[in-house]
């Protein structure tokens, strides 16, 4: 009888263990598929950070080289506004906007007169309303030029009369704030057009607003 009992014991013993380990083999399975799991979304998701930054330094390279092609098209004028005003601290992103020029032609500024004609008050209200639409922030290098008719101080001196007055106009009539502004003269040295004929030199009576953000 004993022996019989023993022997149902042990049956009833290697069964318990056999579905123990089953169920241990079984947890241990669910356990891995689980972390498996988690493994493969932790790497899908940092794949798309990857894909996400890779993405982003595309973007920044090929923004760098729309700006780098924008800026080898500028005049030598305009690409050294944009690096004093860049040195200067004075530039947000560092980019150029547009720059509008005006001639003697347009505005009429007399012989060796600094003074703003009406025609010239009524381009820089243009150019102020235009300003004011795009953006408010902006930097603006006003550059005053000269024919080849007379020395250099006396069209340097000139070239800096006109072009402060056009930022005295901005900042009083328009709220341009002075620290947003400068006033450079290059006198006759940046020619756009021939100073042999009256109307070249009329050409480069000018004075050039480089707008820069």
């Amino acid at each position: 009888m004993r022996k019989s009992l023993w022997g149902v014991l042990a049956v009833a013993l290697v069964v318990a263990l056999g579905v123990t380990g089953c169920a241990t083999k079984s947890y241990v399975q669910e356990q891995v598929a689980q972390a498996s799991k988690a493994s493969d979304a932790k790497i899908g998701e940092v794949q798309k950070q990857v894909e996400a930054t890779q993405m982003d330094v595309t973007n920044l390279k090929t923004t760098q080289t729309a700006q780098a092609d924008q800026i080898a098209k500028l005049s030598d004028t305009t690409k050294e506004a944009l690096k004093r005003a860049d040195e200067a601290g004075k530039l947000a992103n560092h980019s150029f906007l547009f720059e509008v020029t005006l001639t003697d032609e347009d505005v009429h500024f007399g012989f060796n007169k600094s003074e703003l004609s009406a025609d010239a008050k009524a381009a820089l209200d243009a150019f102020a309303k235009r300003v004011k639409d795009e953006n408010k922030n902006v930097y603006v290098e006003i550059q005053g030029h000269t024919d080849s008719v007379g020395s250099e101080k006396y069209n340097l001196t000139l070239g800096q009369a006109r072009a402060e007055a056009v930022m005295r106009y901005l900042d009083m009539q328009h709220g341009f704030p002075l620290h947003r502004m400068n006033a450079i003269s290059y006198g006759k040295y940046k020619p756009i057009a021939d100073n042999k004929n009256a109307e070249g030199r009329a050409k480069n009576r000018r004075v050039a607003l480089v707008v820069l953000d």
